[in-house]
């Protein structure tokens, strides 16, 4: 076997993807890693990481460049960590994200039912309805941006094409301020500053939008100046709020909101339902994607009119009011009490009647529900990126649902809870892959098991 060193250069052929979207080659036998490359592309590499776990290379020369790709729009696409697909097209990028989706589902999961479509997005720019930007200083001068892949030093961006363009005219607007009264940037390190993150998001289907400005305090007399300036710059603005967030750490979103001007929530729509947004409340940053991804979830579930539904979960209820037309009875359940409070709310706004939402984690739930003695034809869960506990699996197993839909956004633990599953009599009928997040590595899924009698 070759001994493989940093530095040394090699000529390879780029035969597949890693999860995050590098090229992956083979030298010797052994997964090499490289950033920015393009299956069927031949490369001349150097090798810069060499562990017994993993090899990683940086391109050097191009020797044979792919159909697909494309040179970058984005000038930040090799320095800000939000992106990893900028270099190829996006008939490329789609079939990279559905081989990312069968991969997990074979070698993770074992499974012979295969993915057999992705639904693109029809905008692959300026599709965010939230933008998030880090503020911090940058050679003496605040900025806003990004941070740099796997650190927190700040790139100063000042027009992201996956943000709506609103977001980028909020932060240059803060940034303006801060530059014109001289205040300072919250510094991680020694503690001091003031302002750490400023926050838009703006409505799909309405006129709304707020901006968050998240600092470590309030603007004193500043404050009215502040909301003069931002109103100004951002005529669409329906209200500005202030975050004072004290914590230390990486939490963008903590501590009291107040108010400055307007309105802190925004009203959208989504599957035809209406929905209030608070700034700390979670919805889907691609509403039309979300709707299409929702629409599948309905589908799968298969209702027929008097189905009682369990919805684990399921934050704010936007699963549970989409499911709520065609199903019986649908109860939701949710650990954050102020999202559960959000999907009553919603609920009310929308004239539904036939949902009921529940403060608790989804094991509880499946307990409390099965010990009433309720058991559920369908049970849908969206769980965060770390997948279900095997309680959880084992608490919706044993209430021996018909159906199971699953919707996730990391496709290794989709595919380890599909086979955790499997031990309890489920077996994977169908999968969809939604493209939310266009130009970076990440993708939406949804599938559906079915109860296999006599297991």
């Amino acid at each position: 076997m070759l001994q493989l060193k940093k530095n040394q250069l090699y000529t390879v052929f780029i035969e597949g993807y890693s999860s995050e979207g590098h090229g992956v080659c083979r030298i010797d036998g052994r997964a090499v890693f490289v950033p920015r490359t393009i299956v069927g592309e031949r490369w001349t590499i150097r090798l810069v990481k060499v562990t017994a776990s993993a090899i990683y290379a940086r391109g050097e020369e191009n020797l044979s460049p792919s159909a697909e790709r494309l040179t970058a729009q984005c000038p930040f696409f090799t320095q800000c960590g939000g992106c990893d697909l900028w270099h190829m097209s996006y008939a490329e990028e789609l079939r990279f994200k559905l081989g990312r989706v069968n991969d997990a589902l074979t070698h993770i999961g074992r499974q012979t039912t295969l993915c057999e479509e992705i639904i693109g997005s029809e905008s692959i720019t300026r599709y965010r309805n939230k933008g998030i930007f880090a503020v911090a200083e940058v050679d003496g001068l605040p900025c806003s941006g990004f941070y740099r892949e796997r650190s927190h030093e700040l790139i100063a961006v000042k027009r992201c094409l996956i943000q709506n363009e609103l977001s980028d005219r909020v932060a240059a607007a803060l940034i303006s301020f801060m530059h014109e009264r001289k205040l300072p940037a919250y510094d991680e390190l020694s503690g001091k500053g003031l302002v750490r993150h400023i926050f838009c998001r703006r409505a799909w289907h309405t006129e709304d939008a707020v901006a968050v400005i998240v600092a470590t305090g309030g603007f004193g007399g500043e404050t009215q100046a502040l909301v003069h300036a931002m109103r100004s710059s951002c005529p669409e603005l329906t209200g500005i709020v202030l975050n004072v967030n004290k914590t230390t750490g990486n939490t963008v979103l903590s501590g009291s909101f107040y108010t400055l001007w307007g309105k802190a929530e925004i009203t959208d729509i989504l599957c035809g339902n209406r929905f209030v947004i608070a700034p700390q409340a979670f919805f889907q940053i691609n509403p039309p994607q979300a709707e299409r991804l929702y629409k599948r979830a309905v589908e799968y579930a298969s209702l027929s009119g008097g189905d009682l539904v369990f919805d684990l979960y399921c934050g704010a209820g936007t699963i549970s009011l989409c499911l709520a037309e065609k199903g019986g009875q649908i109860i939701g359940a949710e650990i954050v009490p102020e999202a559960v409070e959000n999907a009553r709310r919603n609920a009310l706004i929308n004239g539904i009647s036939n949902v009921e939402f529940l403060c608790a984690d989804a094991g509880e739930a499946a307990k409390l529900l099965a010990d009433r003695g309720m058991r559920p034809g369908v049970v849908v869960v969206d769980p965060p990126r770390k997948g279900m506990q095997e309680s959880a699996i084992a608490a919706v197993a044993s209430m021996l649902p018909d159906r199971i839909v699953y919707v996730s956004c990391n496709p290794a633990t989709l595919a380890r809870d599909i086979l955790r599953f499997n031990d309890f009599g489920y077996e994977l009928k169908n999968v969809t892959a939604v493209d939310m997040f266009p130009r970076t590595s990440h993708v939406e899924m949804v599938c559906l098991m079915s109860r296999v009698e006599g297991k």
